[in-house]
């Protein structure tokens, strides 16, 4: 398995990704146009032809032994730069009588774009089918997650302070979400899967027209809906461990449609950029093959950008040998620089 950009040729497996990700996955509709749309615009950021703050970096987990999409994952390069960025931002309001001698405090959702100009890590899906803990399929969702911070560490430049990752809300056996139906339902005139298909075809300058100015009260909303505020979809917690290990944190910003937190950091701060560095190729053929890959490697170049899990880390002198997989996996040669991280270095 290996990471790389998407491709032209990639559209009829990305569909398919698109119909298998489920109600709330907003980044990846199911719009063949709009797929193609994606996968120029992320052709021409990979070959630096975009402006960096319009900037889509797509990527594609390949299976090499069948040659299909096992997953796919995304940064964006910075958010709210041309289409409005929204959030609901859980504050706190306080109300005092002296007269009767009271206290309260009482939460609110306040509309916001705090995160206009921070990048985005988004869109991770993997197919059920290459989820386990076989050695075939061992650690496919942290390649996926964990590789754009090699990414980003090797080409911080293009990369604003913030980083940010929404996670998907809670919804019922049903595909229901209980926060859309107590508020969102109110304002819109369609369902949540009209409203959120709107989204994730960048169709969101409705949500600042329709949505209320004034703080919301949440104890005017629901339990059910009070309860998913914060929340994540069961599916979706793997993917938020992984974000917490490398340092992501939820700061009170939720989703306006299913009320998942969004979790962001520093870039700088973020464990896998950080721990990341530089290390040259050796290859050799009789270099054997681990059986839990610990190591995760990256090429240095953009357009045709590589990751995959190595088998061994460097030794001493910074020199990581690569048996023949590895290195073809990698499209490396000896001699030839990687950036690695050790998934299982402490901070």
């Amino acid at each position: 398995m290996r990471m790389r950009p998407i491709m032209e040729g990639d559209l009829d497996e990305l569909q398919a990704l698109a119909r298998e990700t489920g109600v709330g996955f907003t980044s990846l509709p199911d719009n063949r146009e709009f797929l193609a749309d994606k996968i120029a615009s992320a052709t021409s950021a990979f070959n630096e032809q975009t402006p960096v703050d319009q900037r889509l970096y797509f990527f594609v987990l390949e299976d090499e032994e069948s040659g299909h999409l096992a997953g796919c994952c995304a940064i964006e390069g910075q958010v709210g730069r041309e289409v409005p960025f929204y959030h609901y931002r859980v504050g706190t309001l306080a109300h005092s009588s002296k007269q009767l001698d009271l206290h309260r405090t009482v939460d609110t959702l306040f509309l916001s774009s705090d995160h206009t100009g921070d990048a985005e890590v988004a869109s991770l899906f993997l197919r059920p089918e290459f989820r386990g803990a076989d050695r075939r399929h061992q650690r496919n969702g942290a390649l996926l997650s964990m590789m754009r911070w090699l990414f980003m560490a090797e080409f911080r430049d293009r990369f604003p302070e913030k980083v940010l990752a929404e996670m998907r809300g809670r919804f019922d056996e049903n595909g229901r979400s209980a926060f859309w139906d107590c508020l969102g339902a109110n304002f819109f005139p369609m369902d949540f899967n009209e409203a959120d298909r709107l989204t994730g075809l960048g169709q969101k300058s409705f949500i600042g027209e329709l949505m209320p100015k004034f703080p919301i009260y949440t104890p005017f909303l629901s339990e059910q809906a009070r309860a998913c505020i914060g929340q994540v979809h069961e599916h979706t917690r793997p993917a938020l461990a992984m974000l917490k290990k490398q340092g992501l944190r939820w700061e009170g910003y939720i989703d306006i449609f299913d009320g998942g937190p969004t979790v962001e950091a520093y870039i700088d701060d973020v464990k896998g950029v950080r721990l990341s560095r530089h290390v040259r190729v050796e290859v050799d053929p009789n270099a054997d093959s681990a059986e839990r890959p610990q190591w995760l490697a990256a090429t240095t170049r953009m357009a045709d950008f590589r990751a995959a899990w190595v088998g061994r880390g460097p030794d001493a002198d910074g020199v990581l040998v690569l048996n023949d997989n590895e290195a073809r996996r990698l499209e490396v040669a000896s001699g030839d620089t990687l950036r690695v991280l050790n998934s299982d270095e402490e901070a």
